[in-house]
């Protein structure tokens, strides 16, 4: 088994508990934060809290919970570098092999208010990055941006104990398509309220 840990961290918590579940039974460790750490908790899975890791607690009314060198070295060092793997050695830092994220619904509170706190307070900042880094990494992370493809995960593991390469990739191009499109709908919908602000 090529995965040993994972972050998950979701506002979409459809399915999470079940793959969740799947994943402790493949041995792989669940590294997690707020909502969906107590959800997970709830279900009888065992969960490391990022602030556990990292020696910090969620601070800000949780707008920062992961970004922090212990999560993003995790999960952006390369396997066969051997300077990134003396840096993890020398700074205690154990790598992430999967993100699982989905990210806040700006979309779906935009099409509900355009209230300017409100949109604000749903704009996604560690979601997004955890994101990128693990698609900028995707050779040694994988990186799940949607529920739908919790189930062709098990069954990669299932089959051969990874995730091929193929697969890696598939899921890096989703995720950055998915920032993408969530940076796109923010713009659109700010420049709409601030529209007295030309850019």
């Amino acid at each position: 088994m090529n995965i040993k840990r994972a972050l998950i961290s979701v506002s979409n918590k459809s399915r999470i508990v079940d793959f969740a579940k799947k994943l402790e039974e493949f041995g792989v460790e669940i590294i997690s934060t707020g909502g969906t750490a107590k959800l997970l908790e709830e279900n009888g899975i065992r969960v490391k809290r990022v602030s556990k890791i990292t020696g910090f607690p969620e601070i800000l009314g949780g707008r920062v919970k992961t970004l922090h060198p212990k999560i993003f070295g995790a999960i952006l060092a390369k396997f066969d570098n051997k300077e990134h793997l003396r840096d993890l050695s020398e700074n205690d830092i154990v790598p992430i092999d999967m993100v699982v994220v989905n990210l806040y619904p700006f979309e779906k509170v935009a099409k509900e208010t355009r209230n300017e706190e409100t949109l604000i307070e749903n704009i996604d900042i560690g979601g997004v990055s955890l994101l990128r880094a693990a698609a900028k990494n995707y050779r040694d992370v994988v990186v799940i941006s949607d529920p739908e493809d919790y189930e062709k995960v098990i069954r990669s593991l299932e089959e051969c104990g990874d995730v091929p390469l193929q697969k890696r990739r598939i899921f890096a191009l989703k995720a950055f398509y998915r920032t993408m499109k969530y940076d796109a709908e923010i713009h659109s919908v700010l420049s709409e309220l601030f529209a007295s602000e030309n850019f």
